[in-house]
């Protein structure tokens, strides 16, 4: 399975010209991506006109949906910032620590198009779908 990271999306929404951006219109074609709270909310209340919120809304509806949190990735997600840290890397948004983390712990790839990742799929075995 896939996720996509609310990065992602919003080159979607917004009809951005990019590799990452076909990927996800591929593999959301072919029923790999799933979608998770945190990335729903992000998501979605980026949305300014009501029309665009609903297709958006629909859209996910139609996905398989993770409760990408928890007790046990918190602390996964914490310790990953820490091994960071230790490296003299730090993550600019916990939401990318948690969401990342989750990726690593179901071993699902991810889309992205935000330089928060890059050391989680280096230093922490991030898969990210290319």
């Amino acid at each position: 399975m896939i996720v996509a990271d609310t990065s992602a999306w919003v080159d979607y929404f917004n009809g951005v010209d990019a590799l990452h951006v076909e990927i996800l219109d591929y593999e959301l074609s072919n029923s790999r991506i799933v979608i998770g709270d945190l990335i729903l909310t992000e998501l979605l209340q980026g949305f300014r006109e009501d029309k665009n919120y609903k297709i958006a809304k629909q859209l996910i509806e139609s996905l398989e949906y993770y409760d990408l949190g928890g007790k046990e990735i918190a602390y996964k997600a914490a310790d990953n910032f820490r091994k960071l840290r230790k490296k003299g890397i730090t993550v600019r948004k916990t939401i990318d620590m948690i969401i990342g983390t989750f990726c690593i712990e179901n071993d699902f790839e991810l889309i992205h198009n935000d330089r928060d990742f890059d050391p989680l799929e280096k230093y922490l075995g991030l898969k990210i779908r290319r």
